[in-house]
């Protein structure tokens, strides 16, 4: 498994970019939705290279995917 992101420099960028108060736990929330993000971007370049019927996945099936997937998830 992939080591975490430091807590304190997630923290200290998440400071810099709002004005409002942030809760004790709210850069694991951060962390966490990033997973969720890259998890279905892996999933979706996995299909995508699928349906080429490419054994791997190359950052070309990344690129199609990225754009919409970004997208999607944007709040």
């Amino acid at each position: 498994m992939s080591k975490k992101a430091p807590r304190a420099v997630l923290r200290s960028l998440m400071k810099k970019r709002s004005d409002t108060r942030i809760e004790p736990n709210a850069d694991l929330m951060v962390q966490l939705n990033l997973l969720l993000v890259l998890h279905r971007l892996a999933e979706e370049s996995r299909a995508k290279a699928f349906e080429e019927k490419s054994g791997t996945i190359r950052a070309h099936h990344v690129r199609a995917v990225a754009k919409k997937l970004l997208k999607s998830v944007r709040g």
